[in-house]
């Protein structure tokens, strides 16, 4: 069964970040996740702003179901949690 570890890339190395005896050899598959969301280039002002204004009528049709689940700040983040039926 997978199980997620998390690691930090340091000098052509990853290091374990949480406990795990892993046998010498063990093969692992890597899901690299990226630490901040990349803006698309745009380089066109108008092309931008039509951009920006579809993503805002889009967020604005689909909005988050406050009732389902709660939205809280961690660090520079805004998260959000769906309640549990359980």
């Amino acid at each position: 069964m997978p199980q997620a570890l998390k690691a930090i890339y340091h000098s052509g190395t990853f290091i374990l970040q949480t406990a795990y005896d892993l046998p010498e050899g063990t093969e692992v598959e890597l899901f690299v996740k990226s630490p901040q969301i990349i803006p698309p280039k745009i380089t066109d002002i108008a092309a931008r702003q039509n951009f920006l204004r579809l993503l805002v009528e889009r967020m604005q049709q689909n909005p988050i179901p406050l009732t389902d689940g709660h939205i809280f700040q961690y660090k520079d983040k805004y998260c959000y949690v769906k309640a549990s039926n359980s």
